[in-house]
Formats: structure tokens, sequence, C-alpha cells
């Protein structure tokens, strides 16, 4: 991949920033195109002198999406959002702005497409988000058809929002919630295994049109990661089963209330800790299809959740992880 220049639209985020340290080893011309282009700075010394340059880029500004694809070889959508606000929304990020990215990509003459979509992204679903990142892979396929699309269940890494979330709720609160009874299954997956994943199909050939499903080593419920959280930080709390109807009934609450602040502050109001859409989603399993392509397909070994998660999640710990714990 030396001398090649690659555009990612998304990279100052959380897979982001991994995805570009990934390509930057490679020895890759990375432009870092996103919303706020000073937010991409810290990128620039991820790489040599003049390696990383950042383009600020609106997936809903077909112009701006255009001039940072031009002339790329190769371009990766990391682009998402996980809630609602503003003009930010599913269909005009996961949808709308998934589209215009493959079109100015196959415009430009790009070879190659790499899309980041979830596990669980159906047209049909009964989740808005599941929906438009169905609807996404849909549109980015007619737009470029031998894009590689990339399916990752739950992300955890050090600035990850769900591991980070509910070890801060057991810092806080007396109990951690089981919604739906934590029943829902989820395959979590390391967030240098999925940049790994991308650089590997981007020099793959043999990837081209496919779509991978990448999920870790383990398949646990809601209940066993909340089980986790609670030994990897050291904290003992209740685990309380909340029903999918009660769940959503509060995340309702919470939104509305949320709904007026973050019109008259824009960007500075909190996000929502869950959203009913959230809820929705949580009633199906987030795992790897066995009939799908994987990891094994691309020659990545996933690492396991124990490996990663006491690494950066000691800070939530009694003493900020600076003095002996129970299980010591």
């Amino acid at each position: 991949m030396t001398q090649q220049i690659v555009t990612v639209f998304g990279g100052s985020g959380f897979l982001g920033r991994y995805v570009v340290r990934a390509l930057a080893a490679t020895g890759a011309s990375i432009r870092v195109a996103c919303r706020r282009q000073h937010d991409a700075m810290f990128c620039k010394s991820m790489g040599d002198v003049g390696q990383i340059v950042t383009v600020q880029c609106d997936v809903r500004d077909k112009k701006s999406v255009v001039a940072a694809a031009r002339g790329a070889d190769c371009v990766i959508n990391l682009t998402g959002i996980l809630f609602e606000r503003g003009t930010q929304t599913f269909d005009s990020v996961h949808g709308k702005g998934a589209f215009c990215i493959a079109k100015a990509a196959r415009d430009n003459g790009a070879h190659r497409l790499i899309h980041v979509s979830a596990i669980g992204a159906d047209e049909k679903s009964e989740s808005v988000y599941a929906k438009s990142k169905g609807t996404g892979e849909i549109l980015v396929k007619e737009a470029f058809p031998d894009v590689v699309i990339l399916r990752p269940s739950l992300v955890f890494g050090p600035e990850d929002d769900f591991f980070n979330r509910f070890s801060m709720y057991a810092r806080l609160l007396p109990f951690l919630p089981l919604i739906g009874g934590g029943n829902t299954k989820f395959q979590p997956v390391y967030v240098c295994d999925i940049a790994e994943a991308i650089v590997r199909s981007l020099k793959d050939k043999s990837s081209t049109g496919k779509t991978f499903e990448l999920g870790g080593t383990q398949i646990v419920t809601f209940k066993e990661l909340m089980q986790l959280i609670l030994k990897t930080v050291e904290r003992r709390k209740i685990l309380m089963p909340i029903p999918f109807w009660l769940a959503g009934l509060m995340a309702i609450f919470v939104e509305a209330g949320l709904a007026v602040p973050s019109k008259i502050m824009a960007g500075l109001t909190p996000p929502p800790p869950i959203t009913p859409d959230q809820v929705r989603l949580l009633q199906y399993d987030n795992i790897v299809n066995n009939d799908s392509y994987s990891f094994a397909d691309l020659g990545v070994s996933p690492v396991s959740m124990e490996a990663i998660l006491p690494t950066y999640l000691s800070r939530y710990r009694p003493g900020g992880g600076l003095r002996k714990g129970f299980n010591d």
C-alpha cells in the first residue's frame, strides 16, 4: 500500500483513530475527512511528517465529499451515529451520506471502497438505526458494486461508549440495569482487530464485493457483560432486570427531557443514556451469522475482552485503580 492515497471518512472517531494508525504503518498517504477539522489534528502524530492530512467534510455536503475523495486510490467510510440529534439523522448519515461517499469514490476512480456497517443491518428492521444501516448497504452497493462491507458487533477499546459508560454507572449508581432481563447476546470485538481487518481487506483482492461479520472470541449475554464489568472494576452492585416495555417508556421520557435543552444549547447537552430505538435494538441478538464471512477469512485472530478491558477500565476501580481491590 506504499504511496497509495487513502481517504478515511470519519477518521477522527473512536474506530477512525485506530484505522488511521494502522494505515500509517503501511506507508499510505492518508486524508482524514471529518466535520470539524480540528478534531482530527491529533491524527497527524500517528505518521511521518506530511503523511497524514486533515480535510473538512460533511457527508451531507456533496461538494465536500467529492473534494475529499478526489485522487484517492482507496476510500474508507467509518461515519456513523448512535442517536439522532438535529440535522444529524440516521438517514442523512447512514443512508444518503453513505451513498454520497460511495458515488464520489466511484466517480473519482477509487479502486477500493470499505464500508463499515453493523451486525443487524436490515432495511426491514423495526429499529430505525438498523434499518438505516441496511438501507445504506443497499445504496452503497448500487453506487460501488465491488464495495467491501464490514459489520462489527459491539466494539470495545479505550474510547468506547458501552464499557466506559456502564463502568461509570458502576461507580456512581447502586445498581446496573439489565434491559429486557439481560438475555440479549453480543459478540464484542476489539477495535484494533477491526482496524487490522480493514487494512487487510484493502490488500486482499479476494474480499472484493463481500460482506464480513466481525465478532470477538466470546458470545455473551448482556447480563454476563455487566458481571464482567463489575469484576473488572472490582465493585459489587445489584443487577436489576428492567422489562423492555419499561426501559422503552423510561427512554421516551429521557429523550423528551433532553429535547428542549438540546435545541437551546446545541452540541452542549449530554447524549441520552439510552433511546427508545436502542431499546428496540436490544431485543435482537448481536452476534455473527455462522454462514457469513468473518475474521478468519481475512486472517485476523481476535483478542479477548479479558485481555483488554482491565487496561482501560481500571480507572473506575475504588481509588482509581491505585489501591488493591477485593479480588486481591
